[in-house]
Parts: C-alpha cells; structure tokens; sequence
C-alpha cells in the first residue's frame, strides 16, 4: 500500500511539474504571438522577425524560476552587446550591398569566435548571440541593398526583447514561479525524507531478524534515490534564487546556498546505508538495553532538528544549529564495547556516522588549522605558467569548432537555398553547447525533434486553415507532449526542445509560404547545418569518448592512489588529504560523463565499448570517494579526541595503529599502482612486441616468480591476512582505550573503528576494480590470454632499461 502511494505521489509530482513548466511556455508562446499577430502596427513593424522571439523563449523559459528569467534577462542584454553591436558596425562600414555567400559566411564564423572564446560567459548569452549573428549577417545579405545597416539589427534586438518581456511576464501570471518557493518546498519534503530514512535505518540497526532489517533497508535507499533529486533540485535553483533577491525582497532572512547545509546532512545517512548494507548477522552484538533507549532518543533528537529545518528552510537554514548545545543528547554514552573483530566494524562505523550526523545538525564544525604563508618556487611558477597554456587551448578549440560549424553552415546553406539559408546556421547557433557532447546522438535528437515538431505544425496549419488566428491554441497540447519528450530518455533535452521549436515557428507565424513548403525546406536547412557540425566535431574531437574513458580511468585509479597514499595517523596532512579526495571525486566524475558518452556513441568499425565492466569501476570507484571521505572525518574525530594533554600517553600505541593502517594503505595502494599502468598500454600485443624489441623476453619468466604479486585478487589467503591485520589493529585500539582513564571514550573508539571500516572497504572495492580491469583487459585482447600479474611484470621490465 506505501508503495503504491508513493507512486502515485511521484506520478503527481511529475504531471504538475509537467503541466506548470508547459502552461508557462505556452502562455509565454501566446504573449508573444499576441504582440506580433494581434499587436499595435507601430510595434509590429518593429519585430520583423517574431520566430526569433519564440526561440529566444524556448531558449530561455524551459524549467525556468522566476529568478532564471531575471538571470536571462541579463543574459540577452549582455548577448546583443555581444551580437548586434558590433554587426551594426560592420554592416554600416561594408555595405549590405557587398555582402556575398563567403563574406556573410566569414562574418558569422568570426563573430561567432570572439563570442564563445570568453570562457565565464554563459551559455544561455552564447546561444543568443549566436542565434542574433546568424540573422543579422544572413538576413542583410538576403535583403541585399534593402537592409539597413542600423535598423536591422536593431529589429533582430526588438525580436530579442519581446521574448524576453514575455518571458517574464509568464512566470509572474498567474502567480509568480519563485525559485525560493520550490526551494522551500523542497527542503521541507527533504526534511521528511532524511527524518524517515533515519527511521528506517534506525529500525533495520535495532532490527532482530535479518529479513524484517533487509526490507526496512530496502526502503530506505528507495527513498535515498528520491532525496538526491530534491538535493540536486535545490542545488540547481540557487543561484535563481541570488537573482531572484535582487528582484523582488524575500522576507525573512536569506540563505543563498541550502544545498551545500542539505549535503552535509545527506553524507552521514549514506555513511549508515554503507555500514547497513555490510552487516552480516543480526542483532548487533554490542546492543544492549541501554543503549537501544539512548539511540531512541538520539533519533527523537535529531528528528526535532530535522523539524526545525522543514519549519525554517530555506531562509535561515544557518541558523539550525542554535539549538541549545546544552540539550544535546548524549545517547552513545551506554558504548562501553570495543570491535574486536572485523565483522564488528560496520555497526561501529554505522554508530560513527550517527555521531557526525549529529554534529553536523548541530552546526559543530572543524577547528580549521591556521593559515601558513606558501612560497610558491620557481618550479610552481612554471606549472602555473603551463596550467595557462594548457587552459588557453581548450579555450580556443571551442571558440574555433564553432565558427568553423557556423560557417559550413551559412555557406552551404545559402548555396543551397538563398532565401532559407539562416535556417542551417540558427539551429547550430542555439543548440550550442559549452563542453562536450555525445555527438551523434544529439545530433539524432535533434533532427528528429525538429522533423517532429515541424510535422506537428504541418497539421496544426492544416486543421486550423480557416482560422489562421486561432492555430495557435493547438500548441498547448505539443507543449505538453514536448516537456514529456525533455524527461524521457529517449529524446531527451535536445529533441524535446527541437521539437517544442519546430510546431511553434510554424504555429506562430504569418506572412510566409505555404507551411509544408516551409517545413520541408527547414528540415533540410536543418539537415545541413547538423551534417556541417557533426563533421567538424568529428574532425576536430577525432578522439572518442571510448579512448578517453579509458585514459580517465588511469587518471582516476592515479587520483586514488595519490590519495590512498595521503592516509596517515599523523595528522600533519589532513588538509591535503582533504585535497586529493576533492581530486578523486572530480576525477570519477569527469569518468562518469565519459562513460555516459561512450555508451551512446556509434561503434562503427570500432571494437564495441565495454559499458558494463566500466560501470563495474565506476562503482566501486565512486563508493571509495564515500569511504575515504569518511576516513578523512575518522580522523579528524581521532585527531580532535587526542588534541590537548591526552597526546603524550598515546604516542607509542598511535604508532603501532599507524603501522597498521600503513600496512593495508601499502597493499591498496600498490595494487591501484599496477592497475593505473595497465591501463596505460595500448594493448597486449604492443606490449609483447616492446618487450621482444627491447631483448627481454627470455629474463620474463625467470624474473617473474621472483617478484611478489601486487595484486590482492591473486592472493588466496587475502581474507585471513586482512582479518589478522584488523584483528592486530583493533587490540591496539582496546589497549589505548583501556589506558585511558577518562570516562569520556566513545570519541576515540568510533573515530579509530570508522578508520578501521574504511580501510576494509578500500581493500574489498580494490580487489573489485583488479577483477574487473582483468575483464576489461581480456575483452580488449581476446586472443591473448590475460594475467594481471605477467602484464604488470613486464610493464615494469620496460620501465626499468
């Protein structure tokens, strides 16, 4: 039964959003089509091209806040200063009259360079500057003698600035679309949802039968999954928000970023699903009866915190944290145990994360260490000075793939067809995008939503043909049918708004030919400018999302191992462990793009993509950037519980821990090592062909036996070695807590066991992404026969001539 009302809650939730984003396109749509069908003659005269307008709305109102559009509204002004200012220069200093096929050409591919080469403008500007060059340019030389060199312009500016009015206007009726609103509004259901996870996963902790526990687990990550879309939701409105402040006076106090308070709640709850979901026997051993009552009321506690943020969010979410310090609850006092044994470690770790979740709901933060002045040497500078050379390149590659795009695109689209040749360069220049793309599938999308939403229109002119000024009421439903497209998968961004595109310049428009001619010579305008974007993508991106997988792999396992390396018990570099981890979670990000792009794109002549085992990695990859976050807080909890007079009697047992820790850092971190560098080849046979070049292959199997496996899947005794190097570690651990004469020791015995947790982790997910990258190796070469430990052995012979 609460499956089935959570379904029908999230169907709700999906066709409101739905509805409300088309009732504003639409209304948008129909403010603009008033103005340029039903509008003053003296104001009609002025927007001669009213299909701009519409574009500009798509362009900017798609699941859009009422601050989004303010935040446009800048956008465009900052684009025409971009796109029409200077074109009125240059028409008034050549001449419409000289303009040609190749100098109107030259004149959209260079504007268009100077326009993308700034690297902070937004996209939006970029896509309504470029989309204004191309019918400034492209127009005036159509018109020939007939354009004026100012007034153009100045119109496709006007065209600009009714969508933008409109824009506006639609998301003020019929009440304003406010981004603080829905933030509000989210955090609330956010709210509810951490307060019942941490029910559920309370319940499946202090759960008897492992069977009741699993389902009330499962429950819970159903629910993770849907409070990390209302996070990412809230993190996506707030710079909406910022603008939306300087619009209109919010009342109360303003919290301008609730996403990044609401992250630091979600990272304990994931922390206790990790330690949940590596539970093995139910009950816990260290329950007891006390315990189980201050656990209780922990959970009441951090409930009432979580009240208080639904009651309070977003606008003074800072101040969450003034709940009395001296009401905090203090339910772990009933932990007296120690983890003995490894199998102990996850209820420890599940306790820990509890701990800082309820620190962090209290507001209690890190003592940051105080600045230290950095000299920055010769050898830095030289970096810094490469950084630049480096970023400057990716910044003029962009900014030159898209003028030449543009180009092909006029050109061969006035060749083609003089009178329609802006239509091959508008959907190159307002479909722009700012990174990378999966190239041929949003150039599939793309065509199809335009052949879709062209043919939409097509019909809507012809149901509607004695009533050319009541047409346009046949949008609505293909707004609706459009934003379905936008959420699916199947179409996606891209062909949603292409289509949304296609029915409304054919919908909102007068004046021109029939509309099947029209549509059929804008699909093929279309077509060409697609054709001319895809062959400079291809030309100048030759590399493929595939081969850059695969070098973003050996970037991430090199990223791990850097920060696998930093892990220490000294304390001295936490801050740049802190660091590296940021790192790592760039690095598998990034990863995770490549990956998604790679799935997508055409084999061709090429070996298929293995997605499966890169989603393998990915995993586990992405479950180490969890886990070794945790570990850099385990030992800011050791490091703050040792911080004072107690550091002195600890000293030689912290040591020992330490040896401990180095031991396991030792063996993930050479594995990751050995895995970076096979990674790196290009394949098996080069590699034996390197080796027989280079006269080593007679000294391969003599010398391999010699060396130890770095490898922790070949080892069969694995499991026993972690366990007894755990087992050394956590007697170290009773032995300091045994020393300790404070009552207060809870602090230490979950900082030390949260550690101890998240190394076994490391070493389990290791061993995964060791067998996985022996699968991805294998499939990569299938006839040679595939060993980690052969491949690694003569990577590391090569290395060493």
């Amino acid at each position: 039964m609460q499956i089935l009302s959570f379904k029908s809650e999230r169907s709700r939730a999906f066709w409101t959003t739905c509805l409300a984003s088309a009732f504003r396109t639409a209304l948008a749509c129909a403010i603009v089509g008033g103005i340029t069908l039903f509008g003053p003659m003296s104001i009609r005269s002025q927007i001669t091209l009213p299909a701009f307008s519409y574009v500009t709305v798509i362009i900017i109102i798609v699941d859009a806040t009422l601050g989004d559009t303010f935040r446009g509204c800048w956008y465009a002004l900052y684009a025409t200063v971009q796109g029409v200012c200077p074109a009125i220069f240059c028409l008034w200093l050549l001449g419409p009259a000289r303009l040609t096929t190749l100098v109107t050409s030259v004149l959209v591919g260079g504007s268009a360079f100077v326009v993308v080469l700034p690297q902070n403008t937004h996209v939006i500007a970029k896509r309504i500057a470029l989309g204004q060059i191309v019918l400034v340019y492209v127009i005036g030389y159509i018109n020939g003698v007939n354009t004026e060199p100012i007034m153009h312009p100045i119109h496709v500016a006007t065209s600009t600035a009714i969508g933008v009015f409109a824009c506006v206007l639609a998301l003020l009726f019929p009440v304003p679309n406010l981004a603080c609103v829905e933030v509000k509004r989210s955090c609330r259901l956010i709210a509810e949802n951490y307060s019942e996870r941490l029910n559920l996963m309370m319940k499946a902790f202090l759960e008897e039968d492992k069977k009741s526990a699993l389902a009330f687990m499962s429950q819970a990550k159903s629910k993770a999954t849907k409070g990390t879309k209302l996070l990412h939701s809230i993190i996506s409105k707030q710079e909406s928000m910022q603008w939306e402040r300087f619009g209109i006076k919010c009342l109360g106090p303003y919290c301008a970023t609730p996403g990044q308070r609401l992250q630091e709640l979600e990272t304990p709850l994931m922390g206790m699903s990790i330690a949940l979901s590596s539970c093995q026997k139910f009950p816990m051993k260290l329950l007891n009866l006390e315990l189980k009552d201050g656990l209780h009321k922990l959970e009441e506690h951090i409930d009432m915190s979580f009240t208080r943020i639904k009651n309070r969010l977003p606008f003074d979410l800072a101040t969450v944290s003034e709940s009395n310090t001296d009401d905090e609850v203090d339910a772990l006092q009933a932990l007296q145990s120690v983890p003995t044994e490894q199998k102990d470690l996850p209820s420890f770790f599940f306790l820990f994360c509890l701990k800082l979740l309820q620190n962090k709901v209290l507001g209690t933060k890190r003592d940051d260490p105080p600045n230290k002045s950095a000299k920055v040497d010769d050898s830095q500078n030289k970096q810094i000075h490469q950084g630049s050379i480096c970023t400057g390149a990716k910044r003029l590659m962009p900014a030159f793939k898209c003028a030449l795009s543009l180009f092909l695109a006029v050109l061969f689209g006035l060749m083609y067809s003089k009178k329609d040749g802006y239509w091959s360069g508008l959907p190159v220049a307002i479909t722009f995008a700012a990174s990378r793309e999966a190239t041929f599938k949003v150039a599939n999308l793309k065509a199809q939503g335009t052949v879709l939403g062209t043919v939409y229109g097509v019909l809507g002119c012809f149901l509607f043909e004695r009533y050319v000024k009541l047409r346009f009421i046949s949008l609505f439903p293909w707004f609706v049918i459009t934003e379905l497209l936008r959420r699916s998968k199947m179409y996606a961004q891209a062909g949603g708004v292409s289509a949304v595109i296609g029915a409304v310049l054919i919908l909102g428009r007068t004046g021109f030919r029939s509309p099947s001619e029209f549509a059929i010579a804008r699909i093929v305008e279309t077509f060409i400018g697609l054709s001319c974007s895809i062959l400079v993508n291809i030309s100048f991106q030759p590399t493929r999302a595939s081969t850059l997988a695969k070098t973003q792999l050996s970037a991430s396992l090199k990223s791990l191992h850097e920060c696998v390396e930093g892990i220490n018990l000294s304390f001295s570099s936490i801050t740049k462990f802190r660091e590296s981890q940021k790192g790592l979670k760039s690095s598998v990000t990034e990863l995770r793009k490549l990956i998604a792009e790679a799935e997508v794109e055409p084999n061709f002549w090429f070996l298929p993509f293995h997605g499966a085992a890169y989603n393998k990695v990915l995993k586990s990859l992405s479950k180490m950037v969890d886990v070794l976050h945790f570990g850099a807080e385990s030992i800011e909890f050791i490091e703050k519980e040792l911080h004072g007079p107690h550091h002195d009697r600890h000293v030689e047992i912290m040591t020992e821990l330490d040896s401990d820790i180095q031991v396991l850092k030792e063996k993930v971190g050479n594995s990751v090592k050995c895995c970076e560098g096979i990674t790196k080849i290009k394949s098996v046979a080069v590699l034996e062909t390197e080796i027989e070049k280079n006269g080593i292959a007679c000294d391969v199997e003599a010398g391999k036996a010699s060396i130890p496996s770095m490898f922790m899947s070949s080892d069969y005794d694995l499991d026993n070695k972690i366990e007894k190097i755990l087992s050394c570690y956590l007697g170290n651990v009773k032995k300091m807590i045994d020393r300790d004469e404070r009552q207060e020791k809870k602090q230490m015995v979950l900082g030390l066991s949260g550690l101890a947790f998240c190394m076994g982790i490391l070493v389990a997910e290791t061993t995964e992404v060791e067998k996985t990258i022996e699968e991805l190796v294998q499939w990569e070469n299938p006839s040679s026969h595939v060993n980690l430990h052969d491949i690694s052995f003569k990577i590391h012979a090569l290395q060493n001539l």
